[in-house]
Parts: structure tokens; C-alpha cells; sequence
């Protein structure tokens, strides 16, 4: 029974290949005699129209502030206030914090009264000096009219040299307590912080109370009046985009929000690894709406053409490599596949440079056509008023 039911199988299988092939084969004889070979492709069309373009690249990046300095003090104390808080704006020399200041104003008392003893000192090795360069003067005078003798002199030389030694020590002692003084005085400043440039505090590292070691972070300062975006660029772009170059940056705190800047730096080198190069974009804040640590996309307009023959980007189609499109002459209904050679390329449209087209072209059911298929246009007219309701649509500057 089972073998009954092969056999019927295999008979079943046999005559339904002998009955493709001889469809096959009629068809095909059928198509050399002029007969319909494919049936009409049901397609979508649209325009050919003249119009502006532009290629826009749009790069991710990260928003920075313009500067970022952090305050911190000089000199260990205890941090005893700290008039700023996250988020305050901060004018330039202005005062963010201030260190308990007593052991430094004692240094500074103390400097000042080694330079006071120095200064003493230089007097009273200064008048000594006087004596003794008078007492040398003298000597010499009597020695010259043979009243004093030799040893006479040379004392008095000898007391002279001795005295113009301590003037000249007093004198680097005074120098040297001064500047003791002016030191002193320095690490007393040191113990107020104050702002170098004007700005925001970004963050508040330490509260009042907190013991301090020298150069331990304060508090942070960002200027963002304008704002650094930091992006990479692809090696296919690299020599398509310039310095001064606009760009309009959007974020995603504020979709509505178009912020213009310029491409302020582009690096000289590309990343061995991606093949990628830094680029710096310096975007306007005047509103301070751009935040540091933002994601940020920069859209560069790198091509750009007033009059260009348009196609929609639907209506591209690549055989063998090659770019083309099918266009269709709406009294025969017929599809033309013609290659092309294509320019500025978006997202829905595509510049073709040659050659000219005329009429529309195909945008839907392209897969399904070769040269010279029959195609179902649209209802009205054959086409044609879609195609005037397409050039309406396209004539958009």
C-alpha cells in the first residue's frame, strides 16, 4: 500500500515538472513571437525639477565650557568660609573663599620686626663706616705732612675696611628681611581665594571647616557665554570642511533650539586606529542654554548648489554598480532605465549631474522593472497630474 502511495507521488511530481516545462517553453516562444512576455508593473512616480540642494553631515559631540579653571589654595589652613554654591556667577577678582589667615599674619608681624632690627643695624653700621672713612682721611692728611706715622695709617685702613664690611653685611641684611616681608605677605594672600576669571561655579568640592592641604581642589569656574563642541570627523569629510566653516549645533535639552557657531579648530592628524580627526566647533550661548557634558549634534553644510536637477532619493536605483533610474514618458507607459551620474546626495533627494531627464520617474516598483517594462501609472491622466502635483511639491527652495 505504501509503495502504491510513492509511485502515485512520483507520477504526481512528474507530470506537474513536465507541465512547467512546457509552459516554459511556449512562454518563451510566445515573447520571440511579439506576444506579451511580463505583465504591467503598478508604480509609483514623481518629478524631475530643477531646485537648491545642500549636502549636510551631521556629527555627534559633547559640549564644553569656553575655560574651566579649578580655585585652590596655596598654602595649607582651615577653610573658614566659602561665599559661593554650585550654579552662583562669579565676578573676576572677586573673593569665592577665604583660609584662616592667623599664623600668616603673625609671620607677617615677625617679618616686620626683623626688618625693623635689620634696619637698625644698617644705621649703626652706616654711621661707623662715616667715622671711620673720616678717620682714614685724616690719617692720610698727617701722614702726607710726616706727622703720622706708617702703623698709624695702616690702623686706620684697617678699621676702614672693616667697617665698610659690616655697612655692606647690614645692608644685605635689610634686603634679605625685606624679603622675608614680601613673602610673608604672599602667603597671607594666599589665603584668600579669589576668581581670575569671571564665570559659574561648576562645582564645590570642600565645605566651610574643612582642613586644606596646598593645592586641594576649592571650587570650579566654567565660562560659557560661548561654548566648545568636540566632535570627530570621518576621512571622507576631512577635506571638505574648513575653519570659520558654519554649523548649526541642536541638543536634546532643547529640541526646538538651533544654535549657531564656526568650526574654530580641526586637528592635523587622524587617529590611526578609527581614521577619524578632533574637530573644535565654537557655538554662541548668549542665553547660557548649552551646558557643559551636553550631547550635542553639529550639522556642517559641506556642499551647496542654487539650480541642480533633482530626483527624489526613492527613485535611485544601482544595477551593476551603476547608478540609475527608470523614467517613463507618460503617453507610452513604457519604463526607460537610464544611467546617471549623481552629485549632492540628502536623505530624500539626490542631484543628478547627467544626464538632463524629462517627464517622471519611477520612485516604487523599480525592483520589479527592467528596459522598456509596461508600468501602471497613478489614476488621472496617465500620471500627468501627479506629476504636476509633484513639481508642486518640489519647486520648495
Amino acid at each position: 500500500m505504501k509503495k502504491r502511495i510513492v509511485i502515485g507521488i512520483g507520477i504526481v511530481f512528474a507530470a506537474f515538472m513536465l507541465w512547467r516545462i512546457i509552459a516554459l517553453i511556449l512562454g518563451g516562444e510566445s515573447g520571440r513571437s511579439g506576444g506579451p512576455s511580463r505583465p504591467a508593473v503598478a508604480v509609483e512616480v514623481d518629478s524631475v525639477f530643477f531646485g537648491s540642494i545642500q549636502e549636510v553631515r551631521e556629527y555627534t559631540g559633547t559640549v564644553y565650557p569656553r575655560y574651566q579653571y579649578v580655585l585652590a589654595p596655596k598654602v595649607a589652613g582651615r577653610i573658614i568660609n566659602i561665599s559661593k554654591r554650585i550654579g552662583d556667577w562669579v565676578r573676576a577678582g572677586e573673593t569665592i573663599a577665604r583660609i584662616d589667615d592667623a599664623e600668616y599674619q603673625q609671620a607677617v608681624r615677625e617679618a616686620e620686626a626683623n626688618l625693623k632690627i635689620a634696619q637698625a643695624s644698617l644705621a649703626e653700621a652706616r654711621s661707623q663706616f662715616e667715622l671711620a672713612s673720616q678717620e682714614k682721611a685724616r690719617v692720610e692728611s698727617l701722614q702726607e705732612k710726616g706727622i703720622a706715622s706708617p702703623a698709624e695709617l695702616d690702623a686706620a685702613v684697617s678699621n676702614f675696611t672693616a667697617q665698610k664690611s659690616r655697612y655692606e653685611l647690614a645692608q644685605a641684611q635689610v634686603e634679605q628681611r625685606d624679603a622675608s616681608l614680601k613673602s610673608a605677605h604672599i602667603r597671607l594672600s594666599y589665603t584668600l581665594l579669589t576668581a581670575s576669571e569671571s564665570g559659574f561655579i561648576g562645582e564645590r568640592f570642600v565645605d566651610e571647616g574643612a582642613l586644606l592641604a596646598p593645592n586641594s581642589p576649592v571650587v570650579s569656574i566654567i565660562g560659557i557665554d560661548s561654548v566648545i563642541v568636540r566632535t570627530t570627523i570621518i576621512e571622507r569629510d576631512y577635506g571638505r570642511i574648513e575653519k570659520d566653516q558654519p554649523v548649526v549645533v541642536t541638543v536634546d535639552a532643547f529640541p526646538t533650539e538651533e544654535f549657531f557657531g564656526s568650526v574654530s579648530r580641526i586637528a592635523p592628524m587622524l587617529e590611526q586606529a578609527s581614521r577619524v580627526a578632533q574637530m573644535e566647533v565654537e557655538v554662541a550661548n548668549e542665553k547660557t542654554l548649552l551646558k557643559p557634558g551636553m550631547f550635542a549634534r553639529v550639522n556642517v553644510r559641506i556642499a551647496e548648489k542654487d539650480s541642480a536637477q533633482i530626483v527624489p532619493a526613492t527613485a535611485l536605483v544601482n544595477r551593476s554598480g551603476e547608478n540609475g533610474v527608470f523614467s517613463i514618458n507618460p503617453d507610452e507607459s513604457i519604463a526607460h532605465y537610464i544611467t546617471v551620474q549623481t552629485g549632492i546626495v540628502t536623505s530624500d533627494q539626490v542631484e543628478i549631474v547627467s544626464p538632463e531627464l524629462s517627464g517622471i520617474v519611477v520612485t516604487l516598483g523599480h525592483h520589479l522593472l527592467e528596459e522598456g517594462s509596461p508600468v501602471l501609472l497613478p489614476k488621472g491622466e496617465n500620471g500627468r497630474e501627479e506629476n504636476a502635483d509633484a513639481e508642486k511639491r518640489g519647486r520648495r527652495p
